[in-house]
């Protein structure tokens, strides 16, 4: 049985029942076992961090995965859910070591793998490699030396180039120089020498004396040769070193422009000079410091000086020599160790590479051949990314991780890779139990090449490796699960952060190129990053973001799931989180959606409580409405789930949920609020079970659509809901959880375009309307006298008719005038620029354009209304530069009378001419509005009865108003006394016996006594009067006697005045004669009379207030109770759908005053 809902609610609390009821069925194995047997879709997720609570960019990423998942699995497939099966860096189990010794011994079979080295953060202190994370844990402003040094060209030595560094340690190892190929530089004439300066520092050299020679771009400088500054490696002038190269990624912020390239101790110089063939990646790297920091004997001038400590001494040896230009300090931020807290260095380690640049195309046409949300990330970043790939460095120099699968010699000339647990049984003879480093570091393999032993590298995967082999890893690839992976490869669906560019997306698709030629996966949402309020990076120790838990305690989960899943962040853009936009959604959406379920059930409660109707939801006989917004609501359902299905096949999430949104509003502001009348039964229960059914519809259907958004929420309405749903119409097996449930099914006979448009067309015209009262401080209790709508298109103005009761009673006007010629009520258009926009585009032109605009004629702008486009002043403007306003024409004499508003198509005059029966309607309504929010706070309910007076309150307030000693109110001007009191007052009737003209009536069969009761010969008093075949069919109806029977008073025929006998005692028989004496006129059976006192009768009721009920006809049978009470007495009056309240007469005990509940409108 449906239970009641409350009219609060605490989302938090709700969403911990529906958490405990999920963990007491154990609904997620449940999903996956009913599922089982469905087509398989495949989902990868991301490695999760292992440190730390989750924050927002780990709760996004999650959510997305967890929406498309949940779509998957309600559209009819069985998914596998895997949430992180990896820790960065961190693998578990020996069950995942072996798929990577399988993969990077696939790679090294291919020729993919080679020792070369890689520039990275270096501890001098703790003589080991950091990561570029841990690189940047502890940055430190210091005083480093700023030298600038002359590299002389050997075509010209009385030529030199210029260039500036802080690191002069690196000088010793210069293979290069490099230059901008685009800036410009120049040729300046000094005292002694003439110098090659960049143009844009030569602020730099304040001598006066310097004379510029010549200007030239620096591509100019590609190839020549200069003289280096030291002779330890003059060797490698012969490959190519000692020359000037091009990059872009010298800057002119800084220094001179001219970038000295030491390859062993920066990346880019590494890379500039790989590019150039000055170095090659296997050769043995020029790299003369050691692990300690200190200079090799290669550097015979410094060897054995720490770098930091030779920096005087190489500055010293420079001016000796000539080559100094300046020597000075420079303050900047520097990173240190944050274990030992020395300073850093960049270095040249020793890594294993994986072979990348030569599969770029390859890399490219896989990554085409997925599909990416949004689109412009495979093109532009990730593409540009794999454009510039480069070969991959997997191996890290640290204790913790899996061991690179490499035995090799002392001279690294024999190495062996190891693919799997046996193979390396077999190599070493010893049985291996243990992949992890201290059980195998240990083991040696015999050299087949007369080498001794082999032993493994010291090496560790990157964790990106293991990262990259997730697919493989997870399920024990090729070593188990051969069939089921194969099955089901590439994936169906990823997702991260954009930031796994670089990263996780990465990595998949080099080694599925790699091993398979072909993409790991089909499909990939990426989302951008979750910032701070203020647009800064999230910072526990600034703490510039609320805490998540606190967020989800307060708001709840589905808040902050809907609050990220409907922001930019879901575009690959950034997000700057707010509290407020989580409490929005609670605000705007959940409340709203809740009081529409509560207000259903609400309902469905009242119909059976009062007409004894029983609510059974059934969409495979339920009745197809006639009610243009129940068809409306109806066929925008329908058309959301077409939206919706195309949609999330497309992985667009960041489409649907603004319109799953809007659904929340056009349910709730348009759809109940506007049959809020016929839902609370008062247009009949035949239409009120019609709209029943139909928000019920819609309900249901939004459950099933928002179930993977917003889970909690729907299972909290579904839970209820249920109850109320036919059980003959439910096809799934188990149907106890909304994630149960398929997704609804597109019905397209219901999808009507025509009437959403219609209704488009309405609530176009209702938020203009609204617009202009807001404009004129017009609340809508005031009613108004006219709404003038007026459109170019007569089709859209038959739409606008059709719909024309709610837009009078959404406006509270009286009257809705149609036309196509705005002209007739003098109306104008006129332009006013957007200053922000033109301003900052046409700058000097922009008063002149301006002046110009403002001087468009009518003709005009109705043109650019037409084509968006229009040219003023020899410039070309549009739709996002000029704003229409409509104005009237002054001697119209329509501006005194209408304010206009409209938008692009359809323009709405309200007359705002003031009136003072409208005014004082006006008063009314806000004295309504007071007594209801007094209701409310008196935690009243409808069905409460209050006292009021006055009419016109009574059709809102369901109750009379009488006056009350209370003190005064102010409203509009006028003091107002009032309160809220229990109890009913009636009016006073006067009537002796019953009020409506009767007979008894005795039954005789046979001379025999067979019953007895009344017949009333009108009810009401006046209306529905009896003739003689009337009374004989009500007989039989009372009695059970057939048509042949006679009625004896004297004998009674066709031209007796029935009237003129009420009160009097008729004998009802078959026999030709009347059996026996007629005696007793007494009435037989116990009534009361009805008066009706605050509305007229209906139906086949035309006249009469007044008539009477009878308690029990035949005497001893039928008894009437309370719960028929109404029925009857409604059946009366013609009143059937109606409310009714029945007062009992204090004065006359037989008597009730019935007092109907009437509409706004009727009022």
């Amino acid at each position: 049985m449906v239970e009641p809902v409350p009219e609060t609610i605490s989302f938090t609390s709700e969403e911990e029942k529906i958490l405990q009821f999920w963990n007491d069925k154990d609904c997620f194995y449940e999903c996956l076992k009913q599922s089982k047997n469905r087509p398989r879709y495949t989902f990868y997720d991301g490695p999760p961090f292992a440190t730390g609570l989750p924050h927002y960019g780990h709760i996004l990423a999650g959510t997305i995965k967890d929406i498309v998942t949940r779509f998957a699995h309600q559209s009819g497939f069985h998914v596998d859910r895997r949430f992180g099966w990896d820790c960065h860096g961190l693998p578990v189990v020996n069950i995942t070591r072996a798929p990577l010794r399988w993969v990077f011994k696939q790679l090294y079979d291919k020729g993919l793998v080679y020792q070369g080295v890689k520039v990275m953060p270096f501890s001098t202190a703790c003589n080991t490699p950091l990561s570029n994370f841990e690189s940047h844990q502890n940055y430190k402003d210091v005083q480093d030396p700023s030298v600038i040094v002359n590299f002389p060209l050997l075509e010209n030595e009385g030529v030199s180039l210029i260039a500036w560094t802080t690191t002069p340690w690196t000088l010793p190892s210069n293979l290069a120089l490099c230059v901008n190929p685009e800036y410009l530089y120049v040729k300046v004439k000094g005292e002694n020498k003439e110098k090659s300066l960049p143009f844009c520092v030569s602020a730099l050299y304040k001598q006066p004396s310097f004379l510029f020679l010549l200007r030239f771009p620096g591509k100019v400088l590609k190839g020549k040769k200069y003289k280096p500054l030291f002779q330890y490696f003059a060797k490698c002038a012969e490959k190519g070193a000692f020359q000037i190269v091009l990059d872009n990624y010298v800057k002119e912020e800084e220094g001179t422009g001219v970038v000295h390239q030491a390859p062993y101790f920066g990346a880019d110089d590494y890379r500039v000079c790989t590019d150039y063939n000055i170095i090659q990646k296997d050769q043995a790297p020029i790299c003369p410091v050691d692990a300690s920091g200190c200079f090799t004997p290669e550097v015979t001038d410094f060897a054995g000086q720490y770098v930091k400590d030779a920096d005087k001494n190489i500055i010293k040896w420079l001016k000796e020599h000539g080559r100094l230009v300046n020597a000075s300090s420079f303050k900047h931020s520097y990173p240190f160790c944050w274990r030992s807290d020395t300073p850093l260095i960049y270095k040249a380690v020793p890594s294993w590479f994986i072979r990348v640049e030569n599969m770029v195309e390859k890399l490219l046409d896989n990554n085409g051949k997925c599909y990416w949300v949004p689109e412009f990330v495979r093109e532009k970043r990730f593409g540009n990314w794999l454009r510039d790939a480069r070969d991959w460095a997997v191996s890290r120099n640290r204790y913790w991780g899996t061991p690179i699968p490499l035995w090799v010699s002392d001279d690294y000339e024999e190495v062996v890779c190891v693919g799997s647990m046996a193979e390396l049984e077999e190599l070493t003879g010893v049985k291996v139990t243990d992949l992890h480093r201290e059980s195998i570091d240990s083991l040696t393999i015999p050299s087949r090449c007369g080498k001794g032993v082999l032993r493994r590298v010291t090496e560790v995967f990157d964790c990106w490796f293991e990262s990259g082999s997730m697919p493989y890893a997870q399920v024990h690839y090729p070593f188990e699960n051969r069939k089921e992976f194969e099955d089901t490869f590439p994936a169906d669906f990823i997702a991260e952060g954009i930031d796994q560019t670089r990263g996780w997306f990465y990595t998949l698709l080099v080694l599925s190129t790699a091993l398979f030629g072909k993409p790991p996966f089909k499909n990939v949402i990426v989302n951008g990053l979750v910032l701070a309020s203020d647009g800064q990076k999230m910072s526990k120790r600034k703490k510039n973001y609320p805490d998540p838990g606190l967020i989800v305690q307060s708001y709840g989960a589905d808040a902050l799931r809907l609050y990220l899943i409907n922001s930019p962040v879901v575009r690959a853009e950034n997000l700057r989180f707010k509290e407020e936009g989580v409490r929005d959604v609670l605000k705007d959406v959940f409340l709203p959606w809740y009081n529409a379920y509560r207000f259903l059930v609400q309902n469905v409660q009242r119909l059976q409580k009062e007409e004894n109707i029983q609510f059974l939801y059934n969409e495979n006989t339920a009745k197809q409405s006639d009610n243009i917004m129940d068809k409306w609501i109806q066929s925008f359902t329908q058309s959301l789930i077409q939206f919706f299905k195309a949609e999330m096949d497309a992985y667009r999430l960041y489409t649907v949920v603004p319109r799953l949104v809007k659904f929340v509003d056009m349910l709730t502001n348009w759809y109940v609020r506007t049959n809020r009348r016929r839902l609370k039964g008062e247009s009949g229960s035949e239409d009120c079970v019609w709209a029943l059914e139909t928000l019920f519809s819609v309900l249901f259907s939004m459950c099933r659509l928002m179930a993977p958004f917003t889970p909690f929420i729907t299972e909290m309405m579904y839970q209820n809901l249920r109850h109320l749903i036919d059980p003959a119409s439910v096809e799934e097996k188990d149907a106890s959880s909304i994630h149960y449930l398929m997704l609804p099914q597109v019905r397209e006979n219901l999808i009507a375009k025509r009437i959403e448009s219609a209704v488009s067309q309405m609530q176009s015209v209702i938020e203009l309307g609204r617009v202009i009262r807001d404009r004129k401080t017009l609340p809508v209790k005031y009613p108004l006298k006219e709404v003038v709508v007026i459109h170019q298109d007569p089709e859209a103005l038959k739409d606008i008719q059709s719909l024309q009761k709610y837009i009078l009673e959404e406006l509270n006007v009286r009257q809705l005038t149609l036309s196509t010629d705005k002209d007739r009520y003098g109306i104008r258009l006129r332009a006013e620029p957007d200053h922000m926009v033109l301003g900052k585009r046409l700058k000097g032109a922009f008063k002149s354009v301006t002046a110009s605009i403002k001087s468009l004629s009518n003709e005009q702008l109705e043109a650019f209304q037409k084509t968006g486009t229009i040219v003023v002043d020899g410039q070309e403007l549009h739709e996002e530069d000029l704003r229409l306003m409509y104005t009237f024409d002054q001697s119209s004499g329509s501006a005194a009378q209408y304010e206009a508003h409209s938008d692009s198509q359809v323009l709405v005059l309200l007359d705002v001419t003031p009136d003072q029966s409208m005014l004082d309607e006006g008063v009314a309504r806000e004295v309504i509005n007071r007594i209801q929010k007094l209701r409310k706070k008196a935690h009243l309910v409808p069905s409460d009865e209050i006292t009021a007076h006055n009419d016109f309150i009574l059709a809102t307030t369901k109750a009379p108003l009488l006056p009350f000693p209370v003190p005064k109110l102010a409203l509009k001007g006028s003091d107002l006394e009032f309160t809220i009191v229990k109890g009913s007052s009636t009016p006073k009737i006067s009537l002796n016996g019953p009020a409506c003209a009767y007979v008894n009536i005795k039954v005789k069969v046979n001379n025999k006594d067979q019953g007895k009761g009344v017949v009333l010969l009108e009810n009401p008093k006046g209306d529905n009067r009896l003739d003689l075949d009337k009374l004989k069919r009500v007989c039989g109806s009372i009695f059970g006697t057939n048509s042949n029977i006679r009625l004896f008073n004297g004998e009674l025929t066709s031209k007796t005045d029935l009237q003129s006998l009420s009160g009097k005692t008729l004998v009802a028989t078959s026999a030709s004669s009347c059996p026996g004496s007629v005696s007793g006129d007494s009435l037989l059976c116990p009534y009361v009379n009805l008066m009706l006192c605050n509305a007229q009768p209906s139906g086949t009721c035309q006249t009469g207030e007044v008539g009477t009920l009878l308690l029990l006809n035949p005497v001893g049978k039928n008894g009437l109770d309370y719960s028929h009470l109404h029925y009857e007495v409604a059946k009366v009056f013609g009143l059937r759908g109606r409310r009714l309240k029945l007062y009992l007469d204090q004065d006359f005990n037989q008597d009730f005053v019935v007092r109907v509940l009437p509409t706004t409108a009727e009022a």
